[in-house]
């Protein structure tokens, strides 16, 4: 049974999550601060972090750099919860390390698919920092969507 930590500090938020992924055969524990989940990043060694961006104590994007910074949890994708749908908010995300990025309100369909592909996958490495550098190809090439180009995003095209 894959091990996920939910850090959020809403309790509704957190309640409703949970629950979900409790029905769907995941074993969830859950923090609700930054230090908090840090903490037990490298205490319970989860399968897989869903963190929200705007907690109490530490942010989450700075409770993020610390997960990604320490060799005994950096290994562990984190998929970002935020509320901030701004431009360049995912770009931020994944520079600190996120493995995926997630707006709320969550829907819950498309996180569990999320959250299955970064399981399945298998992959050990850390999630590659995007930099100024990286064009949308290669930020699409790097997270695996088959896409050539940031038009191609936005109409759903893919290579094969």
């Amino acid at each position: 049974m894959p091990k996920i930590l939910l850090i959020e500090d809403n309790e509704d938020n957190r309640d409703s999550l949970s629950r979900r992924l409790q029905r769907r055969g995941f074993a969830v524990s859950f923090a609700v601060d930054g230090k908090q989940g840090v903490v037990m990043a490298g205490t319970e060694r989860p399968d897989l972090i869903l963190m929200d961006m705007n907690l109490p104590e530490l942010d989450g994007w700075e409770a993020t750099r610390q997960i990604k910074s320490a060799p005994e949890t950096r290994m562990i994708p984190v998929i970002a919860l935020t509320a901030h749908a701004m431009s360049g908010d995912r770009e931020r995300a994944l520079e600190v390390g996120c493995a995926d990025y997630h707006t709320k309100p969550v829907e819950f369909a498309r996180l569990l698919t999320q959250i299955e592909a970064l399981l399945s996958s298998g992959t050990t490495e850390p999630t590659t920092p995007l930099t100024g550098e990286q064009t949308p190809a290669a930020v699409a090439a790097t997270a695996g969507l088959g896409l050539t180009s940031a038009p191609d995003a936005v109409a759903g095209n893919k290579t094969e």
